[in-house]
């Protein structure tokens, strides 16, 4: 069998110390070089990071896709895998991708990989958090889009392969926080959208609570899950209201504000 590709992982993270070690305990060993990009954490996640990453930066935070691309550039191999300080690769996906990473003909450029998402102790397996995520990639040409949120890679020619073995997400600590970041996202997103000249009204605004919740919880199988499925449906509906309500309060006060 041929020898692996050489493989470099990044992990962004601001006060994760109550999380990030999972994350890191299953990368440690098996990526060729593991980079932690901290944007001032003051809990403790810097000197666990040290345990673990081969290089921890220390940097300001300038956006989602800033971030990344800045982290890519610490990238020294060809391969980059990039993960969350929320997510942990179980050990079926890292046996799963040094096996793609060793095979002889690799004609792909883009590997996704199943999300599992555990939301109120349970596994969502339907709906917007279950869709295959892109972790890896060939670096070449590859850059992510430099949004506040939802910041996507973008690859010429992409050619996709998507694996088997899931990555597990686990996004939220609490309800509490489940609604603090959806709403924080939302806001970021109303922003990116206010920057480039768009408008809401409310009453789209509101139309997007509807048609959101429909789509996670009847179109896409949110049902399916249960109760946790229901509440994430209308948390996502939620979010869908509160984006077009803050561009609306926006483009009413002619700023970008909080």
């Amino acid at each position: 069998m041929p020898a692996k590709r050489q493989l470099s992982c990044f992990v962004i993270a601001k006060n994760e110390g109550d999380r990030i070690e999972r994350c890191l305990k299953s990368l440690h060993g098996w990526v060729d070089q593991l980079i932690v990009l901290d944007s001032g954490s003051t809990d403790g996640t810097v000197g666990i990071a040290k345990k673990y990453a081969d290089e921890v930066i220390e940097t300001d935070w300038p956006g989602y896709g800033v971030q990344r691309n800045r982290a890519l550039t610490y990238c020294k191999h060809d391969w980059v895998l990039n993960i969350d300080a929320d997510e942990e690769v179980t050990p079926a996906l890292r046996d799963e991708i040094v096996a793609v990473l060793s095979s002889e003909h690799l004609s792909a450029n883009f590997i996704k990989c199943p999300w599992h998402t555990v939301f109120l102790g349970s596994v969502l397996k339907h709906g917007r958090y279950s869709t295959p995520q892109g972790k890896l990639f060939l670096k070449h040409g590859a850059k992510f889009k430099e949004a506040s949120v939802h910041e996507s890679l973008i690859l010429e020619k992409e050619q996709v392969l998507v694996l088997k073995s899931p990555l597990l997400h686990y996004s939220w600590r609490n309800y509490k926080h489940a609604i603090d970041k959806h709403v924080q996202y939302a806001v970021l997103s109303a922003k990116d959208k206010f920057s480039r000249g768009k408008k809401a009204s409310l009453g789209y605004a509101c139309l997007r609570f509807f048609t959101d919740f429909l789509q996670q919880y009847v179109l896409r199988g949110g049902f399916l899950d249960g109760r946790a499925g229901l509440m994430m449906a209308i948390i996502l509906a939620q979010y869908g209201f509160h984006k077009y309500a803050a561009l609306w309060a926006m483009n009413r006060e002619g700023s970008a504000g909080e």
